[in-house]
């Protein structure tokens, strides 16, 4: 066999292994070069020692039923349950069960792809302009606003009606309003992966950082380093996975992977149509569940308490989003800051975010911080801004990003070969599946282009 596989694939999370898997497994040598010193990209578990538990870093829940995900975990008989639980809202200094959902529901089905594309914010004000003197639509329309911040971790200012429009389509296909989790997390898909890559006999070249890509059509050639050794790569075919918010860092900045010949102004149009979500949450595990002793004021007549919380939405400007480990009854729970509160948040040290975090959840749930602080054990973190193998959380289109995934998508020369959640096409951007199914389509686009392929 020689020493040049057949194609090398820039990027070991969920696109890249995916592709990895499917050439390796059709006779392709594939070599992967991956930063870091594990495969999953921002799939990142830890494991509680106290509890066992996942915890998740980066994605971590199973979104609907996508087979991308559902058929390789049930391949091994993975355990995975349903979020279950009770939805919790605070406003103005009240706990209460949600009950604006119907609201913002309305509100979001009146996005229309065939008009004119439009940011979320021109949106909301144009269609609703009269919620200045109807309380309950000024409501419903800063829920619409907090969701969109929330779940798409993207700047309402920026992100397109259109992308919007086209998730939710994607979402309805595949009951994305419900939301699982694998027994032991994204571990259990990795699990699977590394299983994969070494029965498909895939190369990966851990704490390999790529410095360069050149190419010419039918030749690449690869710059990269390993700790302090300079290392080369070539191949006929290169498949790049790269997050986009590398692709858009500037050639300066650390993680940054020049190519030439650049990027022809067609892609480059479109890395500018997209933009990367910024997110910042922290996992936060206490002696005990503190909250199943708390029974809301205004729910008193019910005498409701937390116990049975999944999650808690809010308006809080740092930590505006909770959830627990629901229908598991462990003292852990996530904040999550999307957006501006992520902005605000990044680059900052772990105690400043830990600090932060307590201060809101104590805030939201009437419990001092300084309790708070007394009873917490540990508190997760990882920066995705910060980090300059990925530079955010996931990808969001903005106004006028129609097609923009296509071409970011496309082939050039049979050489060079893109991937990644930024480049699905099927609405799926932002999301583990969809990921994955860039990958196997950029897989398909290689084998293509020689049809059918047996090693020497």
């Amino acid at each position: 066999m020689s020493g040049i596989p057949d194609v090398i694939i820039v990027g070991a999370g969920a696109a890249g292994v995916a592709a990895s898997i499917q050439l390796a497994g059709s006779g392709f040598s594939v070599t992967i070069l991956e930063a870091r010193e594990r495969i999953g990209g921002r799939m990142f578990m830890h494991r509680d020692p106290a509890f066992q538990s996942p915890i998740a870093m980066g994605a971590e829940f199973l979104h609907g039923l996508p087979p991308e995900i559902w058929e390789p975990l049930k391949s091994r008989h993975v355990l995975i349950k349903e979020v279950t639980g009770d939805l919790w809202c605070s406003q103005n200094g009240e706990l209460s069960t949600c009950d604006f959902f119907s609201e913002v529901d309305d509100i979001l089905k009146k996005m229309d792809a065939n008009s004119a594309d439009e940011s979320f914010l021109s949106f909301l004000e144009r269609c609703f302009p009269e919620s200045k003197s109807n309380s309950k639509l000024s409501d419903a329309k800063r829920r619409a606003l907090s969701y969109v911040k929330g779940f798409n971790a993207a700047d309402p200012g920026r992100v397109g009606v259109h992308w919007l429009v086209q998730g939710m389509k994607a979402e309805e296909k595949i009951q994305g309003d419900r939301a699982f989790r694998s027994e032991n997390g994204y571990e259990d898909l990795l699990d699977y992966f590394r299983q994969e890559i070494k029965e498909t006999g895939v190369v990966v070249e851990h704490k390999t950082i790529v410095d360069s890509v050149s190419w010419s059509p039918g030749r690449v050639e690869i710059g990269a380093h390993r700790d302090n050794e300079a290392r080369k790569f070539s191949a006929s075919r290169v498949l790049i996975t790269l997050p986009l918010g590398v692709m858009k860092t500037a050639i300066a900045d650390e993680g940054a992977v020049p190519i030439a010949p650049p990027l022809p102004r067609t892609k480059l149009d479109a890395l500018q149509k997209l933009e990367m979500g910024k997110v910042i949450r922290v996992v936060l595990r206490f002696r005990e569940r503190f909250w199943d002793r708390i029974f809301p004021p205004a729910q008193s007549s019910k005498n409701l308490s937390l116990s049975m919380m999944s999650f808690l939405l809010s308006e809080d400007e740092w930590f505006p989003t909770w959830w627990t480990t629901m229908p598991d009854k462990l003292p852990i729970i996530t904040g999550w800051a999307p957006f501006d509160c992520a902005e605000r948040l990044s680059g900052q040290r772990r105690c400043f975010v830990t600090e932060h975090a307590l201060q809101a959840l104590g805030n939201l749930l009437h419990v001092k911080a300084d309790k708070l602080a007394s009873l917490l054990e540990v508190a997760y973190f990882h920066d995705w801004q910060s980090d300059p193998f990925s530079r955010g959380a996931y990808s969001y289109g903005a106004v006028g990003s129609d097609g923009a995934q296509e071409t970011l998508a496309s082939p050039l020369e049979n050489t060079l070969f893109f991937a990644g959640e930024a480049t699905d096409t099927g609405g799926h951007n932002g999301t583990v599946h969809g990921a994955i199914a860039s990958g196997r389509r950029a897989a398909k686009e290689i084998l293509a282009t020689v049809g059918t392929h047996t090693t020497q």
